[in-house]
């Protein structure tokens, strides 16, 4: 730069490139035009293409640390303080005045020439004022058959403002003109939200103002409050015709008064000129505006018939056999005519001549028809269903003899036969269990007279083996009779049954005929009681038992625990307790399962702790005086003791229930991206208040694609909040403790037990 140029020569010249002299610069920073607000990142910096960003005040939330975590917290009281300090903060107005928006309504009036009804015409509009971005937007509603074209006058954006610079929010008062692009809207009322936002600033709006009619539609109000003739009356009509007048016709008269009613009756009739019998299901409409008549047939699904329904096409039946009249036939008399009025429910019609339709029922409107205007009530309907037609089944094959009886039945019952199931529950209950009888030849020969046999039923899998015992000097080879299956009762066609053996019944197997003489003294004990079917055990050996049994399948207590405990909530139950005899090989009725229970359960709560568990399992490691043993089973069967057995295994069984369904609703809130904030705004589409039903709470969950049931929605809103209202429940408090379950004071994992090699649980 040449020395001898000074700033104002600089200054003189013009802004064209040769004129203007390089500056140099010894950096070159980057300008920040971006800042972090309530952790999102906005423009600050005004640029070319964009204003800088508006900030607004709002109150900060007080810190929820304050007030302490639990109800019947101790150190509530320590951080109160008497004064309430509101604090504020700055936020960018579209996250501060997000979805707010500000509603007007106004009126403007248009020129209206060559008309002869009006001059001018008056338009609603509604002004929408959104605070995230000062834009405005006019809309006018749409009214039906106006002829004008209605919706969206002003599109959304920035609206200049009159005194230059941009519309704000405090320009649009109730009662002042919005001068816009050329109209001139005078703003009468808004919404109940405008008026709160704008007394919250302290400068409320004015009242509703009235809005004004143009003259188009007070001509139409005007003829819509007066008649242009006076009614016609019966006393009218009665003076016209005395004064030899009147003419009134009176089929109009009835169609006025009577249009849209319809009399309808269900009805049925009986075909019997098809070669199987039908009853055919029928609909009677009378028309009470012309006194006409229709008939439709309500075909059922799969009748086979022709999809015509009308059966007799609207108009007015004569009473007697049907006949086509001609055009030179004299007309009938209204009375020979069908009337709706001769039908009755529970009475058969003859109609078009030889049909017979039997009314069974009416609608709703017939019978409030013919209580109120012909003061009679109408019988309740008739049942006239047929029975259920009972389809032939085809006759079973007889059993050939080879294989099992289910292994035949296979290819009978299956297009491709499968391998027969066996029955695992009776074969693990009666396995072992045998019915012996002794019998022998009903009809022998003189070789024969002298044989015996001995029948073996097993209970497990209902088979039958025959073996005869060795005698001195038959001569006949003794042995296997018949092979162990299943066998087929010859006397009474069906497989054998431990009734078919009794003592002086009869059998016939493979043309074999049986005499049964006697039984084992332990198949008697069965017939006498069936309850003997249960293994008879000597409880306190079954106590010893177990507790061998325990020890040595797993070197620590807590491992036989965790095996026993199947839902693993630091407590056995009956069902579980049941399962742990059942693995040992110990079938025990209901009461016996439960006094060895009662003898591990200390407390006599019904349910075996970890701790109980442990003293009834372990042996004392020292004693103080002479040596300790463990005490004696008490057998007595304590019926209140069964009863707390039962509630809380239903109540463990609810436990896990709830400990289920807040886990899940859990992982949705927790593991999904956003997902709080989606059903926020679907309850807020849901609703407008802050208290909702659990109903909305499932209905606003099923639409943001993650449906649960009423009853587990329940449980999760009693289990974070016990004393809530199902009526009433506060949504976002919520869903924010059901995020983060742990500082409810309610943790998830209370019910969980961790359990120590000592016996101890943490």
């Amino acid at each position: 730069m040449d020395p001898l140029v000074s700033a104002e020569d600089l200054r003189a010249l013009p802004h064209l490139p040769g004129y203007i002299y390089r500056q140099r610069k010894s950096n070159y920073p980057r300008a920040n035009s971006w800042n972090l607000v309530n952790g999102v990142r906005i423009e600050q910096k005004e640029g070319i293409s964009f204003d800088k960003p508006k900030f607004v005040k709002v109150s900060k939330l007080p810190d929820v640390w304050r007030s302490g975590s639990l109800p019947d917290s101790e150190t509530r009281e320590v951080f109160k303080t008497d004064v309430v300090e509101l604090e504020t903060q700055e936020l960018p107005a579209w996250d501060a005045f997000d979805r707010h928006v500000l509603r007007f309504s106004g009126y403007f009036k248009e020129s209206v020439v060559e008309a002869n009804l009006e001059n001018h015409r008056v338009r609603k509009a509604i002004i929408y004022y959104y605070l995230e971005d000062d834009t405005c937007q006019i809309q006018e509603p749409k009214v039906d058959n106006s002829g004008m074209p209605q919706g969206q006058l002003i599109r959304r954006h920035r609206f200049p403002s009159p005194e230059g610079g941009y519309l704000r929010a405090e320009d649009l008062r109730v009662g002042t003109i919005l001068q816009i692009y050329g109209r001139h809207i005078f703003i009468t009322d808004c919404d109940p939200f405008t008026r709160e936002y704008f007394e919250q600033l302290g400068i409320p709006q004015g009242p509703t103002e009235p809005e004004e009619m143009d003259p188009f539609q007070a001509t139409r109000e005007a003829m819509k409050n007066h008649a242009s003739t006076q009614p016609r009356t019966y006393e009218k009509i009665y003076r016209e015709v005395m004064l030899g007048g009147g003419h009134i016709n009176a089929d109009m008269q009835q169609f006025l008064e009577n249009d849209k009613k319809v009399l309808r009756f269900y009805a049925v009739m009986d075909d019997v000129s098809t070669p199987q019998f039908e009853r055919r299901p029928f609909t009677i409409m009378f028309f009470l505006a012309d006194d006409t008549l229709e008939i439709s047939e309500q075909y059922p699904l799969n009748c086979g018939r022709e999809n015509f329904p009308i059966f007799f096409k609207r108009g007015k039946i004569p009473f007697g056999p049907y006949k086509v009249e001609g055009p030179q036939a004299q007309a009938r008399k209204k009375h020979e005519f069908v009337h709706g009025h001769d039908f009755r429910v529970n009475t058969t019609v003859q109609l078009l001549g030889n049909y017979s339709f039997f009314i069974y029922d009416a609608d709703e409107f017939t019978r409030n028809y013919f209580r109120t205007q012909l003061g009679e009530e109408l019988e309740p309907m008739v049942d006239v269903r047929l029975p259920e037609r009972a389809v032939p089944r085809a006759k079973t094959p007889p059993y050939t003899g080879y294989g099992s009886w289910e292994d035949s039945m296979g290819s009978v019952t299956h297009i491709v036969p499968k391998l027969p199931k066996k029955d695992l529950v009776k074969l693990f209950q009666h396995e072992g269990k045998v019915l012996r009888f002794k019998a022998r030849f009903a009809k022998p020969k003189p070789e024969d007279a002298d044989r015996l046999f001995v029948i073996s039923f097993y209970l497990q899998d209902d088979t039958l083996a025959i073996h005869e015992p060795p005698q001195r000097n038959m001569g006949i080879v003794t042995g296997r009779f018949l092979e162990k299956g299943i066998h087929l009762n010859q006397i009474t066609g069906a497989f054998f049954q431990p009734n078919d053996l009794l003592p002086g019944n009869v059998i016939k197997v493979y043309n074999n005929e049986m005499l049964i003489l006697d039984m084992d003294e332990y198949s008697r004990k069965v017939f006498e009681d069936p309850d003997t079917l249960l293994r008879k055990f000597d409880l306190e050996a079954v106590l010893q038992k177990l507790r061998d049994s325990m020890r040595q399948q797993y070197p620590l207590i807590r491992d036989i625990f965790r095996r026993f405990d199947g839902d693993h909530d630091g407590v056995l139950t009956v069902s579980e307790f049941q399962q742990a005899l059942e693995k040992f090989g110990f079938q025990l009725g209901p009461e016996d399962v439960l006094k060895i229970m009662r003898h591990f359960d200390s407390r006599r709560d019904g349910q075996v702790s970890y701790n109980e568990f442990c003293d009834a399992l372990l042996d004392p490691d020292w004693t103080t005086g002479m040596l300790q043993t463990q005490n004696p089973l008490d057998e007595k069967h304590d019926e209140a003791y069964a009863t707390r057995a039962s509630a809380k295994t239903a109540e463990r069984a609810e436990t896990t229930q709830v400990r289920k369904a807040v886990r899940e609703l859990g992982d949705v809130l927790y593991k999904k991206h956003g997902f709080v904030i989606r059903i926020l705004k679907e309850m807020q589409h849901i609703t407008h208040e802050d208290y909702v039903t659990s109903e909305q709470i499932k209905k606003a969950l099923e639409h943001v694609g993650h449906p649960f049931h009423l009853e587990d929605v329940e449980r999760v809103i009693l289990y974070l909040h016990p004393d809530a209202d199902l009526n009433a429940v506060d949504y976002r408090r919520l869903f924010q403790d059901a995020r983060r379950p742990r500082q409810t004071g309610r943790p998830f994992g209370r019910y969980r037990v961790s359990y120590g090699s000592n016996g101890d649980t943490g």
